[in-house]
């Protein structure tokens, strides 16, 4: 995708979701207005260029997904991000895709990212204060947390929507078991293959599992061996 170089930043980010409805990539009315109020540019790193359809290296052996790949899981998961619904984002990363969550479910849910690295942590927080999610940061209905996200976040499951952020070898039970039955969860699974797996939980609790698209995701491990980069 063509890096949109004119305007102010809020301006380029619209147009950057403008371009990516019509590739096709998404057609959530929904899904467009949040992506246009939360800027990508505060999510990645300074210098970088915000608005290109790719990822970026975000340090630590970790990448910030690619907008097509952000609003593919954010209609994915619309009808689990209604208003007063629990959002779970496993491996936060820079929080942009915790951000867009919050938004949807507003201040009477509640959104959570879970992150490994502290330092990501850190300034995820930072990033958000920034955007038109500061408030809901500031309030409480959006939390950026250290730990490993293949246990999930128990103290505010069940969840209507899991997202995560990095390929599992398989789908980790605690993640299953914190997805309320109705919710859905996307996942990346696989090692030298991947494809992002939809994961319906059935109101009895049994799961209805299908394939979306083949995708390239870094690992979902932890956090010593993300460092080390294997």
């Amino acid at each position: 995708m063509e890096r949109f170089s004119t305007g102010n930043g809020i301006d380029r980010n619209k147009a950057m979701v403008e371009q990516l409805q019509r590739y096709g990539i998404f057609n959530s009315k929904r899904v467009a207005e949040t992506m246009e109020k939360v800027d990508r540019a505060l999510f990645v790193p300074d210098g970088t260029p915000a608005y290109v359809d790719s990822p970026m290296a975000i340090g630590y052996n970790v990448t910030i997904s690619a907008p097509h790949m952000h609003a593919m899981c954010l209609q994915l998961l619309e009808k689990n991000l209604q208003p007063g619904m629990h959002a779970l984002d496993v491996g936060s990363g820079t929080g942009y895709l915790t951000a867009c969550f919050a938004l949807m479910v507003g201040p009477e849910g509640r959104a959570v990212g879970v992150e490994h690295i502290p330092e990501l942590v850190t300034s995820s927080i930072q990033n958000i204060e920034k955007s038109e999610a500061a408030g809901l940061l500031k309030q409480g209905s959006l939390s950026i947390n250290v730990g490993d996200g293949r246990q999930g976040w128990p103290e505010f499951a069940p969840y209507d929507a899991i997202h995560v952020g990095a390929a599992a070898r398989e789908i980790p039970q605690p993640l299953i078991d914190q997805l309320k039955p109705g919710g859905r969860m996307v996942i990346p699974v696989g090692n030298v293959f991947q494809d992002l797996k939809v994961v319906d939980k059935n109101l009895d609790g049994s799961l209805s599992i299908r394939n979306e698209t083949s995708v390239r995701y870094v690992p979902l491990t932890s956090r010593d061996a993300q460092l080390q980069g294997s």
